[in-house]
């Protein structure tokens, strides 16, 4: 396979990520937020099977086992849930946007751990990242922190998940990077995820849901996004232009809120589009405030980006 088809592999990992806002919520809709986020987790780790293969834990390390498996966990976690338990689409997106928080936090976090020497303009990225979260929380009203504090307070839930995700994500990023020494237990963390969530489903009360086609169909796109965007990334970062796809990863929160949007047929204000850009070009900063003149791409970047 040549690194032409491998980018191209890779931009479609990109797309297919971005399109798990509004499936996860269609899912949601139809099987409940906790069960469908079980069903969602468990036949992405049978596409993963099948495409990626099951890992070699004996050779993997045992504290990025024990580690990694917990905050890949508990992030997934953070991460569907807060998306199943929002109370329309409008909030499932906004809820989507605030977890895009995590590339500018595990770009701080990087240089704390790592002591790395960073141009000054990571300062004025990471502004910009939470004043764009800041803009999207204000909806159409003018930018004011009581605005936002209510506006919250609608669903401290949901969007105390989706930041918690986002933190958790990005100790997962810095501390997978050492830890992992090059494997990948993608295909296990999902396992572990898929049985969490049934553990969870299984011990409390059972919840109606009806089984219709949408949702079915929302299901095994969700399954699939999943599996084979991850299958598809590690093609891409490895075989294709890897700084090219981390740049472009960059601009996951634009066009996951494009095609939610689209999905859950929720027309969004100019001012969360400018938050969003906000949030977007913060990261890609701070991104850039990291780089040397011959950087390897980082195996946060590599393995686990989205």
């Amino acid at each position: 396979m040549n690194s032409t088809k491998a980018t191209v592999i890779g931009l479609a990992a990109i797309v297919l990520w971005s399109a798990n806002v509004g499936l996860i919520k269609h899912v949601s809709e139809g099987f409940g937020a906790v069960r469908g986020a079980a069903l969602v987790y468990t036949l992405s780790s049978v596409v993963l099977l099948l495409t990626v293969g099951f890992p070699k834990l004996r050779t993997f390390p045992r504290s990025y086992l024990l580690i990694g498996s917990l905050l890949f966990v508990s992030y997934e976690i953070c991460l569907s849930l807060s998306l199943g338990f929002s109370q329309n689409a409008q909030q499932a997106i906004e809820v989507g946007m605030v977890n895009y928080l995590w590339p500018a936090m595990t770009v701080v976090l990087g240089i704390i751990v790592n002591r790395q020497r960073v141009h000054w303009t990571i300062l004025p990225g990471i502004g910009l990242s939470l004043a764009g979260i800041l803009q999207v929380l204000s909806g159409n009203q003018p930018l004011s922190l009581i605005q936002i504090t209510r506006h919250i307070g609608e669903n401290p839930f949901s969007y105390g998940l989706a930041f918690s995700g986002a933190v958790i994500w990005a100790v997962y990023c810095v501390v997978t990077q050492k830890l992992a020494r090059g494997s990948n237990g993608i295909t296990f963390f999902f396992m572990l995820t898929a049985a969490t969530l049934w553990v969870k489903q299984l011990s409390s009360s059972a919840s109606p849901f009806s089984v219709s086609l949408p949702a079915t169909i929302s299901l095994l796109l969700a399954a699939l996004a999943f599996g084979l965007g991850y299958a598809a990334w590690n093609i891409g970062i490895l075989r294709g232009n890897a700084t090219l796809l981390a740049t472009v990863s960059y601009f996951i929160p634009v066009l996951s809120a494009v095609l939610a949007s689209v999905m859950l047929h929720s027309a969004l204000t100019l001012s969360f589009w400018q938050g969003t850009g906000m949030v977007c070009f913060g990261s890609l900063v701070c991104w850039l405030a990291t780089r040397r003149k011959k950087p390897p791409v980082s195996q946060a970047v590599v393995q686990q980006n989205r």
